[in-house]
């Protein structure tokens, strides 16, 4: 799994950030500074939305619920009016009120000096173009080849320079994990993956319709359902194992790492963003 920034900037072929410039008439390194300074927020908005299992599931719902890919394939689709309704409804999901993201805008501005409004007007493409790349390594229609890229993007050390300079240092690059972290997150809702049947229960996160819904999503188009297998005797089974909330919590931040390192004072303004206007605790609005 890549890191969002990192996913972000393999967008459109490694043209995300040339396109995203050319859409809003900024400098490569404005653009480069200011999807640096917006991609915590979005990290930050990803991990709380999906703090449960439950909420993980609605997450993953909302990210299915649309046609996202297109707009990681292609980023200018994402600044068409529908790829912006569909980058709203996706920050309606991961950021809650509009204050939010007004105040996430707000923030960003002073860190990068590009205007509020310009950065507002880009958080819906940004959001749309990174729930395609969600969509497309959680499926596995996508092949990270960030090494490579780096190695071949002749604008990776200027942006890399961009970046240290406002703040937003890129994060030395872990090993790939062997096995697709949302894979496991749904073996884990799903009881931990026991191989024995186990009795129709409660499900307390609402995960089994979620499940269904999410291999038919991941069945290739052409796949031949299996044959129906004979009826086996009733075994001695597994009870499904409880949920466990800290490897839960591991994977929702190896899953939405935003791939930078952030000065504590930047990240604790973001957090507070969300502390104040999603739990209602008030916070300056921004106008």
């Amino acid at each position: 799994m890549l890191p969002l920034f990192d996913l972000m900037m393999q967008a459109q072929n490694g043209k995300a950030l040339e396109a995203f410039s050319a859409q809003f008439g900024l400098a490569q390194e404005q653009m480069a500074k200011a999807m640096a300074a917006l991609t915590p927020a979005f990290s930050t908005g990803l991990k709380r939305s999906a703090a449960n299992p439950y909420d993980f599931s609605t997450l993953m719902s909302s990210l299915m619920s649309g046609n996202y890919a297109k707009y990681f394939e292609d980023v200018n689709a994402a600044f068409s009016p529908q790829g912006i309704a569909d980058g709203q409804n996706f920050m309606g999901t991961i950021f809650g009120p509009v204050d939010v993201q007004k105040a996430i805008a707000e923030q960003a501005a002073k860190v990068t000096g590009v205007g509020q409004d310009m950065l507002r007007a880009m958080m819906p493409a940004m959001a749309s173009a990174m729930a395609g790349g969600l969509i497309k390594e959680m499926t596995g229609q996508y092949k990270t080849m960030t090494d490579q890229w780096t190695a071949s993007n002749p604008m990776m050390g200027a942006m890399t320079q961009w970046m240290e300079a406002a703040g937003f240092a890129p994060k030395p690059k872990k090993p790939e994990p062997i096995e697709n972290p949302f894979l496991q997150m749904m073996q884990m809702m799903m009881g931990g993956g026991a191989a024995k049947p186990a009795p129709e229960q409660a499900d307390p996160f609402g995960a089994g319709a979620f499940m269904k819904m999410m291999q038919g999503f991941m069945t290739p188009p052409n796949a031949q359902p299996e044959a129906p297998k004979p009826a086996a005797k009733p075994e001695a089974v597994d009870m499904p194992k409880t949920v466990d909330l800290s490897q839960y919590s591991e994977l929702v931040g190896s899953l939405f790492d935003s791939g930078l390192e952030v000065q504590k004072s930047y990240q604790k303004s973001m957090e507070q963003i969300f502390d104040g206007y999603m739990k209602g605790f008030g916070g300056s609005e921004s106008k």
